[in-house]
């Protein structure tokens, strides 16, 4: 499946809605003048383009989800859904296999330019990893690149994109999407080409070219020139606006303005004009990473709809809201500890003179005193009694699968409870011959509650296991940003991975390498095991579900020989708002409870 890391190809947008052609109804906007909403998020957008690998986090991927269009997108359930007022794509053939991606006519980007085939082109580039460096690294820092997927170039028409896959890929139809617009980027790169036609000319030519020189200006743009953290209404103007290129949109909302660490404003498009209409002229996101604040904030009236990571105190403040509602449930994130394997850290094979055996030694004994148990039981049970340990890195609870590769995976060497561990842990580290304590640098966001609750509970018990573990935590992710720290500093870290799919596939996104054998760009610890890799690439293509859990199974059982990573829990969700607003429907992948922003409304006028 696809996933990003909380703070995964973007997520689409769409819903179905009276298309623009033949006989239809004329497009009717819905748009209610003057009405505005706010809204709450653990965190503020810094990027614009969240299929970078610095820009991949779901903070930036919801403003992204709600400023464009896509071919398609999850509801609430969770069923994927087509959005053919926006595009269609279809299967041409089964052998090779091929696909097809048209957008329709009418559809263009805030400043009046058609969304065509050159933002095809784009998105295609960058998301099958086509152009590399002289060192083997991506031209374009995607997320998650598959090099391995589709190698030749493909073929456009207009609004249309045709093209081959190297494999028959099973999960091709979540594989692409829209990113962001060709012209702008281009224009970017190269202020001088003003005309958007011949700025995507000009792209178009390079990669059919292959014209990496020309190329790599446009790259270093996408890579990191969408990073924004203040902009004003004059700035994102798409008329004449400063920035007006990094905020160029296809979807109901355009941004408006950007303050850091505080809020991001979207004003609704006046150029769009398919797909479901929203109801809010306005929506703000506002930045609070305490949820106790975001509760206080909508009893107060100043926000109207939020979501937190819940403790047992926030769920008692949110039922006493006196005129809000709330829902509750799994989300589909989880909980997890990463090591670094190439850092010269702890976990480093190079730390010990090459010693692997070693360097494994640590890093088991270091999951190991992870105290598991007490995060449940302190942390997480008192929002659900029922949940449990999470014991599978890349299959989901109450999947068909799970129990099956849980059985099979090795996760019981993590087994037993958090005294045994810890027990388990000192000898193995005695028997290696390690000097204790072990310094372990520690990363998790600052300023998040729960995040900060459990780092104290892992601190206190590595200790006892013969770790020192010392907090370098920072808020700002700058670990995932492979252009400030090309290697991970933290020896480990804490975060989510977020599902934005239901796929088969995408655990290559963290667990994978390209076929130069580098890490891919989401893989921020640095693992690397070429039977990992095989068999990943083999469960691509796999149809039959009882030879997926087989290899499912045998992925799973080198994570954890190879002590790359542990879960912990499943993501308890909560969302809650004020009774003023209709329209708040939580649902389990990201992008959690904004998959239905177009649905919105005041509560009066959805009567």
């Amino acid at each position: 499946m696809k996933f990003k890391r909380i703070l995964a190809t973007v997520a689409a947008l769409g819903a179905s809605a009276v298309v623009l052609s033949g006989c239809a109804l004329p497009y009717q906007s819905q748009v209610i003048k003057d009405t505005a909403i706010t809204v709450a998020w653990n965190d503020i957008a810094s990027e614009f383009n969240s299929a970078s690998a610095s820009g991949n986090n779901v903070s930036n991927s919801i403003v992204t989800y709600i400023a464009n269009s896509g071919f398609n997108y999850y509801d609430e359930t969770p069923a994927l859904q087509k959005s053919e007022d926006f595009g269609t794509y279809e299967k041409v053939s089964d052998e090779p296999l091929t696909v097809k991606y048209t957008v329709n006519d009418n559809v263009k980007w805030s400043d009046g330019v058609d969304v065509d085939s050159a933002d095809l082109l784009l998105s295609w580039v960058v998301g099958y990893g086509y152009f590399k460096n002289d060192d083997g690294t991506y031209l374009f820092q995607h997320a998650a690149p598959r090099d391995d997927l589709a190698s030749k170039l493909p073929t456009l028409n207009g609004g249309t994109i045709q093209y081959e896959y190297d494999k028959a890929f099973v999960d091709w139809e979540l594989n692409y999407g829209l990113g962001v617009s060709a012209h702008g980027t281009v224009m970017m790169a190269y202020p001088e080409i003003t005309d958007p036609a011949e700025a995507k000319k000009k792209f178009i030519d390079a990669v059919t070219a292959g014209d990496t020189k020309w190329l790599q200006k446009v790259a270093d743009v996408w890579n990191t020139g969408y990073q924004v953290t203040d902009a004003t209404a004059a700035d994102t103007d798409p008329a004449e606006g400063s920035k007006k290129y990094v905020f160029l949109s296809n979807g109901p909302y355009r941004v408006e303005e950007v303050v850091a660490d505080d809020h991001v404003t979207l004003v609704a498009n006046p150029l769009y004009a398919w797909g479901p209409s929203p109801k809010y002229e306005r929506i703000t996101i506002r930045e609070i990473g305490d949820p106790t604040a975001a509760v206080q904030a909508v009893d107060n009236g100043d926000v109207q709809a939020a979501s937190g990571q819940p403790t047992a105190d926030l769920l008692a403040l949110v039922k006493g809201l006196k005129n809000g509602s709330y829902a509750g449930g799994d989300e589909a994130a989880f909980e997890h500890v990463d090591l670094t394997f190439d850092n010269g850290g702890p976990f480093d094979p190079a730390t010990y003179g090459g010693d692997e055996a070693k360097a494994l030694a640590v890093r088991q004994a270091f999951l190991l005193s992870i105290p598991r148990d007490q995060i449940l039981d302190n942390i997480i049970k008192p929002l659900n009694p029922d949940a449990q340990l999470r014991n599978a890195l890349t299959v989901v609870p109450g999947s068909p699968n799970y129990d099956t590769v849980v059985a099979g995976n090795g996760s019981d060497f993590f087994g037993g409870t958090d005294a045994e561990r810890v027990a388990k842990a000192k000898d193995l580290l005695a028997s290696a011959g390690v000097k204790t304590p072990v310094t372990v640098k520690f990363w998790y966001p600052e300023g998040n509650v729960r995040r900060g609750q459990e780092f104290e509970l892992i601190q206190a018990n590595a200790l006892q296991s013969g770790f020192n573990v010392v907090d370098t935590s920072e808020p700002d992710w700058l670990f995932t940003d492979p252009s400030v720290f090309p290697i991970n500093p933290h020896d480990a870290v804490i975060f989510a991975w977020s599902s934005t799919s239901l796929a088969i596939s995408g655990n290559d996104q963290m667990y994978g390498m390209d076929k130069d054998g580098n890490a891919k760009p989401s893989n921020f610890q640095h693992y690397k095991n070429q039977d990992v890799v095989d068999n990943l690439a083999a469960l691509e293509t796999e149809t039959d579900p009882a030879k997926q859990a087989e290899l499912q199974t045998t992925i799973e059982k080198s994570l954890f020989d190879d002590a790359a990573s542990l879960p912990i829990f499943q993501f308890p969700g909560l969302t809650w708002w004020d009774n003023g607003v209709e329209g708040i429907t939580p649902a389990p992948l990201s992008p959690n409870y904004f998959w239905n922003f177009w649905e919105w409304s005041p509560a009066a006028a959805a009567q």
